[in-house]
């Protein structure tokens, strides 16, 4: 790869990389960190990688930061969590229809909300997703029938959230 590649590479990915961990972290400095984290692994990785894969290798990248990092955060943890009841909202006429779903999000094992995130927000195929993951076709499959499963029943029925 060369640095012309790896620049496009930065234009075409740094948006749907920084979006992907945004969704899977719900952290704007952290999902920062991941998009950067992958694109220096790949510059350091740039002989090795081909310019025609570089998109896998950087959510294949930004995968394994993102499970690295909730690994690490479930060992710590946040004053903000312990002191959410000290928080005083307004309470709307609806539900913030974002925050219940990155609530619903948020209670899906990794690999599940990893998969549907691939899926239904960055657009991937499933054999891409395999590719990226690391697991087979039926594994990517059960996976997402189980992680819109579990989200269906955490968001209930469409009415209550419309």
């Amino acid at each position: 790869m060369t640095l012309h590649d790896y620049n496009a590479c930065v234009d075409m990915h740094s948006d749907g990389v920084y979006r992907f961990a945004l969704k899977h972290l719900r952290d704007q400095d952290t999902a920062k960190d991941v998009v950067q984290e992958s694109f220096a692994r790949l510059w350091q990785k740039a002989e090795e990688v081909d310019a025609a894969k570089a998109k896998s290798y950087l959510f294949t990248t930004a995968h394994h930061i993102i499970v690295d990092t909730a690994r690490r955060e479930r060992r710590t943890t946040r004053m903000e969590e312990h002191h959410e009841d000290l928080h005083h909202t307004a309470t709307a006429a609806q539900p913030d229809l974002k925050r219940i779903i990155d609530a619903a999000l948020a209670t899906l094992p990794d690999i599940q909300r990893s998969v549907i995130l691939l899926r239904d927000l960055e657009g991937y195929t499933y054999d891409e997703i395999a590719e990226l993951t690391g697991l087979n076709l039926t594994q990517v499959k059960v996976y997402i029938y189980r992680g819109r499963t579990a989200l269906k029943e955490y968001i209930g029925k469409l009415e209550i959230v419309l």
